[in-house]
């Protein structure tokens, strides 16, 4: 029961990180987009919705993992969800140019991204737990959008609205999972090892 509540949070979660994204492309200033982005963080966060990249900096054993897979899964199924209603609705956005020029970068600089990327949302999910000033959520946000840094969960959802499910868009993917996840557990021990006296 517990792994299926988790997969349940994770769904909601993709579900905010996909709302997080239609506004962000209906608007055509992208500084006031990033900042509405950061609202489906700051639901999840206040909700105790299960992102992948808002967990993943926090694990402490190998047997997390697991978890962590189960809250990949449904953050997929959540910005799915998310792209299919958004194409019900016709809503005038599209990603096909946005997804295009991830594909076409490669696979080091989608890596590299990635990795900055997973250091901001470690930032974000620890200092609002040390503060619990919402600014913190939204800077981060702004920050990686603004400096097109790949959230894997934000590119799920616009590969599922462009429909770019081909090899080489599953293994950006898997790519951009490993460097969030890398960026924040480096990070995390970085800080760690920079406090020991």
């Amino acid at each position: 029961m517990a792994k299926l509540q988790l997969f349940i949070k994770a769904v909601y979660a993709g579900f905010m990180i996909g709302i997080g994204g239609i506004v962000y492309l209906s608007l055509e200033n992208k500084v006031i987009g990033s900042l509405l982005f950061s609202f489906g963080l700051l639901t999840i966060v206040t909700q105790g919705f299960a992102l992948y990249t808002g967990r993943i900096g926090f694990i402490k054993s190998p047997r997390e993992l697991l978890d962590m897979l189960i809250i990949i899964a449904g953050n997929f199924a959540g910005t799915f969800l998310t792209a299919i209603l958004a194409k019900a609705a016709h809503l005038n956005i599209s990603t096909a140019e946005l997804v295009i020029k991830k594909l076409d970068n490669s696979v080091w600089n989608i890596f590299f991204l990635a990795v900055f990327c997973g250091v901001m949302m470690y930032l974000a999910i620890d200092n609002f737990n040390k503060s619990k000033n919402h600014l913190f959520v939204i800077a981060p946000v702004m920050i990686f959008i603004l400096s097109g840094f790949e959230h894997s969960i934000a590119d799920m959802f616009y590969f599922h609205l462009a429909g770019a499910y081909e090899v080489k868009a599953v293994l950006y993917l898997g790519v951009m999972l490993l460097g969030n996840g890398i960026g924040a557990v480096l990070f995390r021990n970085l800080v760690k090892f920079g406090s020991l006296e």
